[in-house]
């Protein structure tokens, strides 16, 4: 007969983590990680490097939200060698003064994807590209009226249907 396990008092999911944490792997985490702290106001809560000087594994917050970053140490099993130019994943940070931030990260060396704009779903959205190949949403919610709204929901819809994407170029 097996025997059962003692319930452990030890919490699934550690204390100040979510039940989701974004996990990036960098080409230059440390770069990275200075990176973040210009841009986004990241706070670095823990690095411990390899015997090589690259970051093993390292947490910053950003907001409420932990973020764990390491180098890029080669390929899974059967995966790519390197990492790819683009992602299709995007991390999104809500915050008080989006535009403040915005202007941050752009001058510490973001890209500008998707301008900053209000939108039909009532934020202020843009899209960047960190100069590490990594995808970040900034926005923050705004007052809009219904009339304003619709109005930018129109135009939205009306450029999809033109196979244009609202807010970039094409």
């Amino acid at each position: 007969m097996a025997s059962k396990k003692k319930a452990s008092r030890v919490p699934p999911v550690p204390r100040g983590f979510g039940t989701v944490t974004p996990y990036l792997g960098v080409a230059g985490a440390a770069e990275a990680i200075e990176f973040y702290k210009k841009a986004f106001g990241a706070k670095e809560i823990m690095r411990n490097p390899g015997p090589d000087g690259k970051i093993m594994h390292a947490r910053i917050r950003i907001g409420d939200s932990l973020v764990m970053v390491s180098d890029h140490y080669g390929a899974p099993e059967g995966g790519p060698a390197e990492p790819t130019a683009t992602t299709t994943t995007t991390l999104h940070i809500y915050t008080k003064d989006v535009d403040s931030m915005w202007a941050k990260a752009v001058a510490a060396g973001a890209k500008v994807d998707m301008p900053l704009d209000d939108t039909f779903w009532g934020e202020r959205y843009g899209q960047l590209i960190d100069p590490f190949g990594h995808r970040w949403s900034l926005s923050m919610q705004v007052k809009m009226s219904k009339e304003e709204k619709a109005a930018k929901q129109k135009e939205a819809m009306a450029m999809m249907a033109a196979g244009e994407h609202p807010g970039r170029e094409t």
